[in-house]
């Protein structure tokens, strides 16, 4: 884990209040794998403090890239970062996704933005696999050309209908393990909302299938001394125990999370 001054050298906006900032940051880039984040000190808020974690998108060379969408104070303030701005950067932080063996199927199942360290990820991947991705709208399906290009199988879902399948991604995904998924051998790699993780990792449970899930949680400092993003897991024997989603995660085996009603 580093602190870095890097330099924005690209910041695009994609539509729907979804932006992708790239900018030059040897040092991070090149320690990175994909599942982890990096905690970027947002400029313009000079009374906040707190860093902000964000999923790394992705790594070419000395370049990194992050997707996000403006929601807040924090990314409503980013969205004004302008190319050749200075910003400060730590990380990488957190664990990685495990890469599948060959023998078997990555099947990644995305909400929304959190299909952001999934394309980091298959480009890592040692075979090509499936793409279930959800959003609420048309508007909210994205990064679907890096999984084309990789030659993934696509499947998409919105709540509204305006494209692919109409409803919930986890839908289409449970039809399709019905119908194949059991004559293979799928390790799930998922990341999106709260809802949608829990769904998918208590369905991989019930189905023996190998999954892991990438948790979102509000986190302060982004290296374990804060306590603010703690999650209950069972450990290796059986016991309940509180994890740091920041320093033990963000990626955690479904079988080991505890879910809270």
């Amino acid at each position: 884990m580093d602190i870095e001054k890097v330099t924005v050298s690209e910041h695009l906006y994609v539509g729907n209040a979804y932006s992708v900032l790239k900018f030059k940051a040897p040092i991070v880039a090149g320690l990175s794998s994909p599942g982890q984040f990096i905690h970027l000190l947002i400029p313009r808020l000079e009374g906040s403090v707190l860093r902000r974690p964000f999923s790394i998108y992705k790594v070419e060379g000395d370049f990194l890239y992050i997707l996000y969408k403006s929601v807040g104070r924090g990314t409503e303030s980013l969205r004004d970062t302008k190319v050749g701005d200075h910003l400060s950067v730590m990380g990488p932080l957190g664990n990685d996704f495990p890469v599948c063996e060959k023998d078997e199927l990555p099947v990644c199942i995305a909400g929304g933005f959190g299909v952001a360290p999934l394309s980091f990820l298959t480009k890592n991947l040692p075979v090509k696999g499936k793409l279930f991705v959800g959003g609420a709208s048309k508007d909210d399906i994205l990064c679907l050309d890096d999984f084309e290009e990789l030659g993934y199988d696509i499947c998409v879902a919105t709540v509204d209908g305006s494209m692919g399948e109409k409803g919930f991604v986890t839908k289409p995904f449970m039809s399709w393990f019905e119908e194949n998924g059991k004559s293979c051998k799928p390790v799930i790699y998922s990341c999106g909302p709260d809802a949608m993780l829990r769904a998918v990792g208590e369905f991989a449970v019930s189905n023996g299938i190998k999954c892991y899930l990438s948790l979102d949680k509000h986190m302060g400092c982004g290296i374990g001394a804060c306590l603010a993003c703690v999650q209950k897991v069972y450990d290796e024997n059986g016991n309940i125990v509180q994890k740091r989603v920041c320093k033990d995660g963000p990626i955690f085996s479904a079988k080991s999370i505890v879910w809270e009603d």
